[in-house]
């Protein structure tokens, strides 16, 4: 029978040891052949343990060592004291060494008699067989390995909490390096798998290209929105060079500037890319570097007919697929078809293509041109409109010759041929810019000034129009458009001056139309339209002065304001109305509708700088409170466009809208992007409507833009005049602007006329045959655009109480509390107007030329002005010239 502390043997033992001895302990080989281990006290754990593990290892050593400590009993000489954890101290000791046998009787190996092989051990009095003892030793064992670390006596290597444990061994320089550089080796890697799997992600959504597109003339083209096309970015027809028309001179030009390795990589070239990116970081850093683009000439050959060079499109995904599109056109074409698409894409500053450049700049044919002129050539399309010969011949200059220089490097020329280029004036043969003729289309100069809006919007949106493939969508409407040119254009306004006017949706912000000037006949002309120099002149009082009045101190249309003398605030200058007479009490809704100077002023006051700022701002008329004067109250210097905006938000009931030229764009690539205003409220609706009625009583034939009142139109609007300053010796009701700005429910239009050089002789425009002008204009406008239109009248908001005053309708905002100041109110027997007192012009530090006419001056923007009808000097700076006005009004 099988002894229940000895199982059976199954297999051969080392050591040819008898199967039914124990066996004998061995810390470098525990082990039995079923992968149990076996402790000091032969005992078999039914658990594997690793027999390298530290734990198991240390525990070993503490207790054999623990084993052979002699106890402190005097009493017992060859008992064995352990410690915690040890071995039980009636076992029997066990040597290290292997090849030492098992002593039964617990003698050191040193005395007793070693067993031999044959001889068996005698187990039934052995101390291990001594069942308490074994589960003791089993328990001291299983807790030695698993114990709390924390809690664990620190020992030295051997287990013996006597010896110091030996310090953590710090790593060489050498291997220091090698580590951290195992672990950015293993980062690389990571970032590299990440890396193609979104290369391939992007690469799979790439859009198509085909030779077509390859071949095909890079330009931009503008559209109206009935999408008939009203401009493009190139001047000229491009002449397309064959591959075999195309000189190896330009090719190595080109490849020598534009992409040195162009011959070796496959469309992308990696050594150019880190340079590049390790430049620019340099340039950020401030350490020399600078910012160089890392794409292959190949690459950009995609970019010009796929993808447009947007700041919004350079994203990861769009340089991935410019990647894998430029590695599949050199997989399908070879490098001098390659070269061939790209010398007849790209943009030569005023054409496309070099053949057509070649032309244009020197009227040769490419086989005909210089060392010099090829260079020129390649070095035109890094930036075409900065590399002008025309322009910035030095610029020019600068660039061939790093071009001349890149093929030196290369073997391409030899130091003298570069040096006998580098010695020819870049204008030499240059045909004279004077005699190209401009390729203008008439639809290009009807919409002149809407096209220059729109490239300056598409610029502001990251486009390039010269260097991207675009389909430009605009909002313009060609027949409103006409209608406003046809108007500007005729004998309406003064012969030799000009006029702008800008159109708008109420409803969206769309630019519908706009003119810059009359008869026009060249391209990109001075656009007055956009200019912010000009005083406004009376049409900015609903702006400045009555609009904030009802929004913030909730004055109703018939609230009374004194018509009286007064000075503007901290000032001693005096403000006149235009016809140098006070009117008493009258209310704010016959203030506006006479357009009096002083009751405006008096508003202005009353509302505050930091009120009339914020509502200012709300309409995109920026401007900081402190720049305000109360001389603004009757004169603001803003455009037509600005002026046409913040009117559609009375029209509309209170929202503004930022002015929209594009409605969208189309890449060469096939993407859409749409464009619209969001719209903010920019006042109350009570205010947007008690404004607009009362610019109802504008229109009238009693009210000072009675020549806009078109014949059953829902139309309203108000006027502006600037006068000159009595000391420019100006005839008398003279002016220098003359402005009117109005709206229906669904569209604005704001109209100036003057003159560029406004105090130059004769050009002045009177005040009574002149000042109708914007206002006629305004009409014919409406009335054209209109036609077969709905034209709606406003309905009162909720927020609104209609109330009758003195048998007439007035209007006040429900519930709403608002300061009478103390002054009689319309109706009340108190409420008397006095009629054309005169407004004691002996006291003003200046008099006035005009009278009779709503025109007035103001002082500068830096400081206040005079009022209506007083004077200044006042500076005002254009595009191209220099004009001294003396006011607005």
């Amino acid at each position: 029978m099988a002894d229940r502390n000895n199982p059976p043997y199954n297999g051969n033992l080392n050591n040819g040891q008898n199967p039914n001895q124990p066996r004998p302990y061995n810390p470098q080989n525990n082990a039995n052949q079923n992968g149990s281990r076996y402790f000091a006290n032969g005992q078999n754990v039914n658990r594997p343990i690793n027999p390298t593990s530290k734990e198991v290892q240390n525990e070993i050593a503490r207790n054999v060592a623990g084993a052979s400590q002699p106890n402190a009993n005097p009493n017992n000489q060859n008992a064995y004291q352990p410690r915690n954890g040890g071995v039980n101290p009636q076992q029997a000791y066990r040597p290290q060494n292997n090849n030492q046998p098992y002593n039964p009787n617990g003698q050191s190996a040193q005395t007793s008699q070693p067993a031999t092989k044959n001889q068996p051990v005698n187990r039934t009095n052995s101390p291990s067989n001594n069942s308490r003892g074994k589960q003791n030793n089993l328990s001291s064992m299983v807790s030695g390995l698993f114990k709390n670390k924390k809690n664990a006596p620190k020992t030295g290597d051997n287990g013996d909490p006597n010896t110091p444990k030996k310090p953590k061994q710090k790593l060489t320089r050498k291997q220091l390096i090698w580590k951290i550089s195992k672990w950015f080796a293993t980062a690389i890697d990571f970032f590299e798998l990440v890396g193609m799997a979104l290369f391939f992600t992007y690469a799979a959504s790439a859009p198509n290209i085909t030779e077509a597109q390859l071949a095909s003339s890079t330009g931009t083209q503008m559209l109206d929105s009935n999408q008939n096309v009203i401009w493009t970015s190139s001047n000229q027809d491009r002449d397309y060079a064959d591959q075999s028309e195309i000189p190896t001179k330009l090719k190595h030009a080109v490849v020598a500037i534009e992409d040195r390795r162009f011959y070796k990589h496959h469309g992308v070239d990696l050594i150019r890319t880190i340079g590049s990116a390790l430049s620019t970081i340099r340039y950020k850093l401030h350490l020399g570097g600078r910012l160089e683009g890392g794409s292959t000439l190949t690459q950009q050959l995609v970019k010009l007919s796929v993808f447009s060079t947007a700041a919004s499109d350079q994203t990861l995904k769009r340089k991935a697929q410019e990647a894998w599109l430029a590695m599949k056109v050199e997989r399908n074409f070879s490098k001098d078809q390659i070269l061939t698409f790209y010398i007849n894409k790209v943009n030569m500053g005023q054409v496309y293509g070099m053949k057509t450049a070649a032309k244009y700049y020197f009227g040769k044919d490419l086989k005909d041109l210089t060392d010099s002129q090829y260079a020129i050539l390649a070095a035109i399309p890094n930036a075409p409109f900065l590399y002008n010969l025309y322009t910035n011949p030095e610029g020019v200059t600068n660039r061939r010759n790093l071009v001349l220089d890149a093929e030196v490097s290369m073997g391409y020329l030899t130091a003298k041929q570069a040096a006998d280029a580098k010695a020819q004036s870049v204008t030499e043969g240059l045909i004279p810019a004077d005699d190209h003729t401009a390729a203008s289309s008439s639809d290009a100069l009807l919409s002149d000034s809407y096209i220059q809006s729109t490239l300056k919007e598409l610029k502001n949106l990251g486009y390039d129009p010269y260097k991207d493939n675009l389909r430009i969508y605009t909002n313009e409407n060609t027949d409103f458009q006409q209608a406003v040119v046809d108007n500007l254009n005729s004998n309406i306004f003064k012969e030799g001056s000009e006029a702008a006017a800008t159109l708008m949706d109420t409803n969206s912000g769309k630019v519908l139309a706009q003119v810059g000037g009359r008869n026009v006949d060249i391209q990109f002309g001075l656009n007055r339209a956009v200019q912010t120099n000009r005083s406004t002149g009376s049409s900015i009082k609903p702006v400045i002065d009555y609009g904030p009045a009802i929004e913030y101190l909730n004055w109703p249309t018939y609230r009374t304001l004194q018509d009286k003398k007064i000075y503007y605030k901290g000032t001693n200058i005096q403000v006149r109305n235009y016809d140098l007479t006070y009117h008493g009490n009258v209310t704010m809704r016959q203030a506006l509708k006479m357009s009096y100077n002083v009751p405006a002023v008096e508003t202005f006051d009353a509302v505050g700088v930091t009120n009339v700022s914020k509502f200012l701002n709300g309409l995109g008329l920026t401007n900081q409170a402190s720049d305000l004067y109360s001389s603004e109250a009757i004169g603001y210097n803003a455009s037509t466009l600005q002026m046409a905006a913040a009117y559609s938000a009375f029209a509309n009931g209170g929202t503004y809208y930022a002015p929209q030229y594009i409605s969208k764009i189309v890449t060469a690539d096939g993407q859409t992007h749409s464009y619209e205003s969001t719209g903010t409220t920019a006042m109350k609706d009570s205010t947007a409507f008690m404004i607009t009625d009362m610019l109802k009583t504008v229109v009238t034939s009693s009210g000072s833009g009675y020549a806009a009142a078109g014949s059953g139109l829902n139309i309203v609007g108000k006027t502006g005049q600037v006068a000159y300053d009595s000391s420019l010796n100006m005839p008398d009701r003279a002016n220098s602007d003359i402005w009117f700005s109005g709206y229906s429910k669904n569209f604005a239009l704001s109209i100036w006329n003057g003159f560029d050089s406004p105090n130059a002789e004769g050009h002045y425009l009177d005040g009574v045959t002149a000042a109708a002008s914007p206002s006629m204009a305004f009409k014919y406008i409406m009335e054209a655009i209109l036609a077969g239109r709905a034209d709606p009248d406003w309905t009162m908001p909720a927020s609104v109480e209609k109330v009758t005053k003195a048998g007439q309708t007035e209007y006040e905002v429900k519930g709403a509390k608002w300061d009478d100041d103390g002054l009689p109110q319309l109706g009340d027997s108190s409420f008397t107007s006095t009629s054309a007192v005169p407004d004691g012009a002996d006291d003003s530090t200046s008099d006035s030329s005009s009278s009779g006419t709503e025109s007035s001056t103001t002082t500068s923007s830096y400081g206040p002005s005079t009022s209506e009808s007083g004077v200044y000097d006042q500076t005002s700076t254009t595009d191209d010239q220099t004009s001294t006005t003396d006011g607005t009004q």
